[in-house]
């Protein structure tokens, strides 16, 4: 729940952040958005300051503690590309984010050369990115995480919780990047600061021309812009779900939170007294996502899983604001906020096209969950790989053909049918109402953790899935599965029938 379209502050289209709802993406290097129905809310929200200094929530918005966006980039020196020379260089990486970075060094790592294209290059991602332990160990990605949690907890109502022993960490982003970008540099990465305005191809190499009026060659493209789908082409309907939150870093008073547990979900509802809230909140239900650093220091985020249309941003802070309140949670101070709109789901991108594509633009945020960062870095060396395999010393492949190889490699049968059953779980996801999300996850967080682990890492496969989706039927309520009968019959006939007609 990872590339999105995060506006934080009075930035316009930065990027997403956490575990159900993590954000990954760059800053947007292409200069096409296609986003903008994206925006969500009003950004000025609205609050009264108690005697003590502290805010007091009287309003449907959130706090009015932000400060004003700093900025903060890395001190290093950037070798920077030489338009004057006109060379042609084998990889053009459009976005500097987690994903584009990643592929970017471990192609350039082969001897291949690599351009990084984007708008701030040593600008620091600003998302709030947590990820399970083992995703990040698993990358050798340890020393990238700044704050570490021995387990999680999920909420399911005022009597009912699950403790989940899964050690949870949020990631240095500074560290993360400084890492990515020294072995960039030290591989002889070149960079350009700029936005791509459009790219034309030729039989063996394409032209992206930049906003600065420079033009690269590159005999390849990557498109890591996150959900802008500027480069990257689509040619079915797009109507995905959306996972929209707000979430705070704040200096509080005190929380009731163990500092030893991550908070994953809290779909407790006691907060919300005025009954039209509760209403809303009883059709498309939020859930509060917090990670305690202190015992005043943590972030705090509520959370819409999933709706089609997105729920609005200032009715995501309103019950913010009443959930802060009813756990009794004073805000002194906030050292930053995030808004995310993580569009889920929706059809994949055609398959092959000339430019590649990894992250968001390429439709690899979790259809059920939001998840992507771990899923994106993860897929990064397969992505590298598989270029340097095709353009490498043999240079068996040019233009189109080698696209369409790379293509292969990065979505093959068996990924498109996971997702197609996480689309699935989505479309059932998107027609529960508070009880019915309250039974799925009171089910789901009892299965074998082989099975949630899986499922929230992408890591099973459909086979797997299939025994996966028999354990949560036998692990649900009666309630539950009439339930997901009755609101999940069209899906599944919908997913068989995708599955059918997808043949390699």
């Amino acid at each position: 729940m990872d590339t999105l379209l995060k506006t934080h502050n009075k930035l316009e289209f930065l990027l997403p952040l956490h575990g159900f709802a993590e954000k990954l993406g760059s800053n947007l290097s292409c200069s096409k958005l296609q986003n903008q129905e994206f925006r969500f809310g009003s950004k000025k929200p609205h609050l009264k300051w108690g005697r003590n200094g502290c805010v007091k929530a009287s309003s449907s918005a959130l706090l009015e503690l932000v400060p004003e966006t700093k900025k903060e980039n890395l001190e290093f020196e950037l070798p920077m590309y030489d338009p004057s020379k006109g060379l042609v260089v084998d990889l053009a990486v459009v976005g500097g984010g987690p994903a584009g970075l990643a592929v970017a060094q471990q192609v350039s790592e082969a001897g291949l050369s690599v351009c990084s294209i984007d708008p701030s290059p040593k600008l620091i991602w600003p998302n709030n990115y947590g990820v399970w332990v083992d995703e990040f160990e698993a990358m050798d990605l340890l020393d990238c995480l700044d704050t570490t949690w021995s387990g999680a907890v999920v909420f399911i109502d005022d009597h009912s919780k699950k403790d989940l022993g899964r050690p949870y960490a949020r990631v240095n982003r500074k560290q993360l990047k400084s890492k990515m970008m020294q072995k960039c540099i030290l591989n002889g990465v070149n960079f350009h600061q700029a936005k791509v305005i459009k790219v034309i191809h030729e039989e063996s190499k394409s032209l992206l021309i930049c906003n600065d009026g420079v033009t690269i060659q590159a005999a390849v493209v990557l498109d890591a812009t996150g959900f802008s789908r500027c480069l990257v082409q689509y040619d079915k309907p797009y109507n995905p779900g959306y996972q929209v939150a707000y979430g705070i870093l704040a200096e509080v008073e005190e929380h009731p939170f163990d500092v030893d547990k991550m908070v994953f979900m809290d779909w407790r509802d006691s907060h919300l007294n005025n009954m039209e809230l509760k209403n809303r909140n009883s059709r498309i239900p939020t859930f509060l996502y917090a990670m305690p650093f202190s015992s005043n220091r943590i972030f705090l985020e509520e959370t819409s899983l999933v709706a089609r249309p997105g729920v609005p941003m200032e009715d995501i802070q309103e019950r913010m604001v009443a959930r802060l309140r009813h756990l009794g949670i004073k805000v002194k101070s906030i050292e930053e906020d995030e808004r995310c709109v993580i569009p889920m789901g929706g059809p994949l991108p055609v398959l092959p096209q000339r430019v590649i594509g990894i992250g968001g633009t390429a439709g690899m945020v979790h259809p059920s969950t939001g998840y992507m960062v771990a899923r994106t870095l993860a897929a990064a060396p397969i992505v590298a790989n598989s270029i340097v395999q095709y353009l490498g010393s043999r240079r068996s492949f040019f233009g189109d053909e080698l696209s369409s190889e790379v293509w292969k490699d990065l979505w093959p049968i068996e990924r498109r049918r996971q997702r197609e059953f996480f689309c699935f779980g989505m479309d059932i996801l998107l027609k529960l109402d508070l009880q019915g999300t309250r039974r799925f996850f009171d089910a789901f967080f009892d299965l074998e953790p082989r099975y949630w682990h899986g499922f929230l890492s992408s890591r099973l496969f459909l086979p797997e899935l299939i025994f996966f989706g028999l354990s949560l039927f036998s692990h649900a309520s009666n309630t539950s599965r009439i339930e997901i009968m009755s609101k999940g019959t069209l899906p599944l006939v919908n997913m068989i029938n995708n599955l059918i007609q997808d043949k390699d």
